[in-house]
């Protein structure tokens, strides 16, 4: 129901400009909203680290395209300026770029690095460990595209983003975070399969064959 209003919104904001569809907006929308990961988020195994109010990690991250301008919910950190967020997603990612949107002033995030895979991060290992990739963001409140190494996110299932530092201000918002990439549902189909082959009647049949010549031949089967 939810990625239904994300498209319903998208028209809305955009329908004034029907008369030069295919020029100014839909030429920034409708790529974005193509490869945009919304659906694929499983937005309720979200977890946040020094968020100042509850599930605003979360909250942040569930803002659809259409309303990625909005100033509320906002993702504000608390005891300093630092975030650390985890994102899972419902199966596997190839990882294209990040969108966010912060702020034009002193709260707005400068350093982010990324971390493949890694549920298990706090601050400290966090900043000890190599991140995946690192990025240097702008001092912006427009929405900022971030590609990445692709190479480096072939095969996601989580996201771990650690916002170190901002531009100097005591806190860090974020008003928007969005993914952009190709998505390969998880599915076990294939490994039922094989198990499926494994007990089809006919290979029984062939075992049954093997032990009758060997039992016609108790020489050799000895």
């Amino acid at each position: 129901m939810s990625h239904s209003h994300e498209h319903d919104h998208s028209g809305h904001d955009h329908g004034h400009g029907d008369h030069h569809e295919g020029h100014d907006h839909s030429d920034d929308i409708e790529p974005a909203l193509q490869s945009l990961l919304w659906k694929q988020i499983e937005f309720g195994n979200i977890t946040t680290l020094n968020e100042s109010v509850p599930d605003s990690g979360a909250k942040i991250v569930q803002k659809t395209w259409a309303q990625r301008l909005d100033a509320e919910p906002i993702l504000t950190s608390d005891a300093d300026e630092q975030l650390l967020m985890t994102v899972p997603f419902a199966g596997t990612v190839k990882l294209h770029s990040i969108l966010v949107r912060s702020s034009n002033d002193d709260s707005a995030p400068l350093t982010l690095k990324i971390f493949v895979n890694r549920d298990d991060l706090d601050f400290g290992t966090a900043s000890d460990l190599q991140p995946t990739q690192t990025f240097t963001l702008s001092q912006t409140s427009e929405i900022q595209d971030v590609p990445v190494k692709r190479t480096l996110f072939g095969n996601t299932y989580s996201l771990t983003l650690f916002f170190e530092d901002n531009h100097g201000g005591e806190v860090t918002n974020v008003y928007y975070l969005g993914f952009k990439g190709e998505f390969t549902k998880l599915t076990r189909e294939p490994v039922e399969v094989l198990y499926e082959k494994a007990a089809n009647p006919r290979d029984h049949k062939s075992i049954v064959g093997v032990s009758d010549m060997a039992a016609q031949g108790p020489g050799h089967g000895m």
